[in-house]
This record gives structure tokens, sequence and C-alpha cells, in this order.
């Protein structure tokens, strides 16, 4: 007998979702390529470099199923999983990548400015560490307003060296903030691993400016999500912040559609380690373990392609952004276009 709740299947459901979306990624970089190499232009093509969150999967989708329709989110260049997991238009993304003006952010902001405002993604930040005082931002505006929303930065490791991390911890603690501060220590900053730089554990630094400091490993979708729903209930009920570390490897290289290993300090094998240690394959083998079909489970991944292909569809069909456009939703008068 099955105790799988629909919540469960639809943390499978997003965690296919960003997985697939990242796949085809990888995919039309490979199929563009060739015909660059023909000295061709593709149909289709992304305009941007990608970072991807192969691998990193269960921090977005946990930690943005805990959150409410007025929760603000914060991310970074690494952004894909945090806009898919707060419930970003598949159309809108893929449109986005490839430069139209249908895209969330019309075409000018790429894979690593990803918005989304009615779904709660409120940007991304190429800059390290530039989602964090944001979210702080955002949480005191809602404390002083007296709104019940919740700030929630995304980051990565590299980032809890930079003294921004540190003064927005300080900040959020001696107000109280309903803020989040969500690390994903995939254990490299491009290719230098967290043990060359930090001699503390991530989540030991929030006892220095009085808040919890909770880790748990990115592999089980659902522990990240308890982890967060507490953190969230704090938040809400006006005891603070939380310095929430999700362990989630990433599989890719730091920047582009590659894998990595072989340079510097990534090995081969430790990369097939964790890649034993899939979340995806995880929630899978969880969910056929309470009784789910196969087929059901294999379901989801028709959907989620069909989802993708529509989207593909979408930005094929979508124009690209003029020049007259360039200045538009820029705060103050625009300057006069010179062609």
């Amino acid at each position: 007998m099955t105790t799988t709740t629909p919540h469960d299947f639809e943390l499978y459901r997003r965690l296919v979702l960003v997985r697939r979306v990242e796949e085809w990624i990888i995919d039309q970089y490979a199929e563009q390529n060739a015909y660059f190499a023909r000295k061709e232009e593709p149909p289709l093509s992304i305009r941007c470099p990608t970072h991807l969150s192969i691998g990193q999967e269960a921090a977005a989708v946990g930690v943005c199923a805990a959150l409410g329709a007025g929760d603000a989110v914060y991310s970074t260049h690494r952004c894909h999983a945090h806009y898919l997991a707060r419930g970003g238009s598949v159309d809108r993304m893929i449109a986005e990548l490839c430069g139209k003006v249908t895209g969330c952010s019309k075409g000018k902001g790429g894979s690593m400015h990803l918005i989304d405002v009615d779904a709660g993604m409120y940007g991304a930040s190429a800059v390290v560490g530039g989602s964090i005082p944001l979210a702080v931002g955002a949480a005191l505006a809602a404390s002083m307003q007296g709104r019940p929303g919740v700030g929630v930065a995304f980051f990565g490791d590299g980032a809890v060296e930079q003294g921004i991390f540190h003064e927005s911890m300080n900040l959020a603690s001696l107000r109280r903030l309903p803020v989040i501060f969500v690390c994903e220590n995939n254990f490299y900053a491009t290719l230098s691993h967290v043990s060359t730089r930090q001699p503390l554990g991530i989540a030991q630094r929030a006892a220095s400016y009085g808040m919890p400091g909770v880790c748990v490993e990115g592999v089980d979708v659902r522990d990240v999500l308890r982890a967060a729903s507490e953190a969230v209930a704090r938040a809400r009920a006006g005891d603070g912040p939380t310095l929430l570390e999700v362990k989630a490897y990433r599989w890719m290289s730091h920047v582009g559609t590659e894998f990595d290993t072989g340079k510097m300090l990534r090995s081969a094998g430790e990369l097939d380690g964790w890649r034993e240690r899939c979340a995806v394959a995880h929630m899978r083998r969880a969910l056929e373990a309470d009784g789910v079909a196969a087929s059901r489970l294999d379901g989801v991944d028709d959907e989620v392609r069909a989802v993708i292909a529509e989207g593909i569809a979408f930005a094929r069909a979508s124009a690209e952004p003029v020049a007259d456009d360039l200045f538009n939703d820029l705060a103050g008068e625009a300057p006069t276009w010179r062609g």
C-alpha cells in the first residue's frame, strides 16, 4: 500500500523538470556548435553562457517547496533550478536563453538573469554574493511594512568568503529579519575546493551571528524540504534568520556544458561517487519502494519532455528584440539611441 503523498509526487516532477531542461540545454549547445562548425546559423540557438545546476536540484526544489506566494527568492548565476522550482515559465525561460523578446527578461538577461516576480522569483545576479543583501532588503521591507513575506538568498560556498555575506548575516540577526540564507555548497568555487579556502564548515558560521545553522545533504529532497520548512516557520514566527547549508555536488563544469574532471582537483572518481547519489534517481527509488508504478513515473518524464517541446516551439516562433527596446524598462530617462 502506498503512503506517497501528492506533494511527494510533485517534488519528483519538479526535480525531473529541472534535470530535463538542463539536459536539453546541453543537447542544444552540441547541436548549435555542429551548425557553427559547418558555418551555418542554427534554427534556434542559445545566445549566452550557461551555468548548470545538474546534481544540485534538490536544494532548489526542496527550499522553494517550503515557500509561499508572498516570499521573495533571489538567485545567482546558477539560477535555472531556482527559477523552475519557484514556478517560472519553461516557455519564457527557453525564450530568454535564446535571446527572444518573449523571454522572462525580454531577451536582455540570458541564462544568468532570470526573473518572474509573479512567481516570487525576484531576480538573479552574476555577482558573487549579490543575492544576499537583496534578500535581506526584501525581509527588512516585509518586517517594516508588517507583511508576512520571507526573503530567501541562494548562493554558493564561494560567496561565504565575501564581506557582504557577513554584513548581511549580522544585520539580519540584529533586526531578527525573516530571511533564509541558503548556501548551496557544491564544494568548488570554479575549480578551487572549499577545504583549501575555508577552515570551518559553512553552517557553523551561523553561531557567531546568533542564528541557527543547519546542514543537510542535498540527496533526498524531502530532507531539504523539512529543514527549509523549519526555517520558514521560524522566520514567520518572528524568530529571525536561519543559515541553511545544502551539500549538493555540481556535476558539470563551472560554466558550460562539459565535464571538467581531470582539471586540477576534480577527479572522475569523485564525480562518479556523487552521481551515484543523484537526487532525481533517489526520489524515484523512494517512490517505487512506496508502491508507485514505474509507468506512472515514466509518465512524468513524458509530460516534462512535452512541456520542453512546447517551450522550444514558443521560443522558435518568438521575435528577437529590436534596438529600440534596449533602453526600455530602465529607471530614469532613457538616453537617445544613436544606432
